[in-house]
């Protein structure tokens, strides 16, 4: 089976475009979801988390995610030291589940790959890519959040220029060119190749 990861910047469409593949039949696992799952159900990982912001990070035995965000947002040491604990487990999650796929690809969605290294253990990575304006104003109306907000959380991620330029394959969601051809000619092309690699 070939294991396929897409990506994209705050505001890209990358689940939007996860969500067309569902529909193809194409098991998608959306790191961010799993992430706040395995923040609350890994026991180990629970444990180091509490040791390292307090045990108010868990309410009521449920991840106190405000009071997280608020104590890592700004802080770039506590940030990293956070993703230290959360990332190893969300990556090793994601293989378990990718090993555990019966179609001809799967998908992983993530924002990261390249920034944490994760995309290493994928065969292909498809970039999903929308004008910075765009990204701002979709960031905007979906989170409901200030511009400044938007643009604290893209910098804290790789030049969307360079992520493309890393990335197999790039979706070119700007409003202008329809995303589903651009999907189901990919579909065709990696049920091809994992038929090859068969």
């Amino acid at each position: 089976m070939i294991s396929v990861g897409i990506t994209g910047g705050i505001g890209s469409g990358k689940s939007t475009v996860a969500r067309i593949f569902e529909v193809l039949g194409i098991p998608v696992y959306y790191a961010d979801d799993a992430a706040k799952r395995i923040m609350n159900e890994d026991p180990s990982l629970r444990k180091a988390i509490a040791a390292a912001f307090g045990a108010e990070s868990y309410t009521n035995g449920i991840l106190n995610r405000h009071y997280l965000s608020q104590t890592v947002f700004n802080n770039k040491e506590k940030l990293e030291q956070l993703n230290a604990l959360v990332h190893p487990a969300t990556i090793r999650d994601g293989e378990q589940w990718m090993r555990s796929q019966t179609t001809p690809y799967a998908i992983k969605e993530a924002a990261i790959f390249f920034e944490t290294g994760s995309g290493a253990s994928l065969d292909y990575i498809i970039g999903v890519f929308a004008p910075t304006t765009l990204r701002i104003h979709r960031a905007m109306q979906r989170d409901n959040i200030t511009r400044e907000a938007v643009m604290a959380r893209m910098s804290k991620q790789i030049d969307e220029n360079i992520k493309m330029r890393l990335c197999d394959y790039v979706i070119v969601n700007d409003d202008q060119q329809p995303v589903l051809p651009q999907v189901l000619a990919l579909h065709k092309e990696l049920i091809a190749l994992a038929a090859q690699k068969h």
